[in-house]
C-alpha cells in the first residue's frame, strides 16, 4: 500500500470514479474532485443521493457507472471505513484494479482483501495533495 510507484501510476490515469462525491462545495469530496477535474481528470460521481455534480451525471453504484460509462481507471473513496469492504467486493466483481481511499479513512482488512484480489491500494492519502506533490 502507498508505494511511490502505485501512487505515480494512479495519478497517470484520467478517469476517476468518486464514491461519496457530495454536491456541497464545502465538503472535501467536492473540492478535491473539482481540483482533479480542473487538472484534466474526468470525474465520475458515485452517489445515489444526487442527480449530478461538477457537470457530470451521478450514478447510484459502481456497477451502474461501469454499465453506463465503462470501467474507471481509479476508484477514489470518500466514505467512512465501514463502507470500504462493500466497495472492495463490488470492485472485485467488476474487475476494477485501482482503489484510492482518502486521507483519514482506513480499513486494513479491506485493503488486504483488495490486494489479494489484484487491486492496487492507496489508503489514507489525499489524491489532491499527492497530485500537487507530483507536479
Amino acid at each position: 500500500m502507498n508505494e511511490p510507484e502505485v501512487l505515480r501510476r494512479m495519478l497517470e490515469t484520467k478517469r476517476i470514479a468518486v464514491v461519496g462525491l457530495s454536491d456541497n462545495p464545502a465538503k472535501p469530496s467536492h473540492y478535491v474532485s473539482k481540483y482533479m477535474q480542473q487538472a484534466g481528470y474526468r470525474i465520475l460521481p458515485v452517489n445515489p443521493g444526487i442527480q449530478s455534480v461538477l457537470g457530470e451525471k451521478s450514478y447510484a453504484s459502481l456497477t451502474d457507472l461501469v454499465a453506463a460509462e465503462g470501467k474507471p481507471d481509479v476508484v477514489n473513496v470518500f466514505r467512512v471505513p465501514s463502507f470500504i469492504p462493500g466497495i472492495v467486493d463490488e470492485m472485485l466483481e467488476l474487475g476494477l484494479t485501482n482503489l484510492w481511499v482518502q486521507q483519514g479513512i482506513v480499513h486494513l482488512d479491506a485493503a488486504r482483501k483488495a490486494e489479494e484480489g489484484g487491486i492496487r491500494v492507496v489508503m489514507d492519502r489525499c489524491i489532491m495533495v499527492e497530485h500537487r506533490r507530483a507536479a
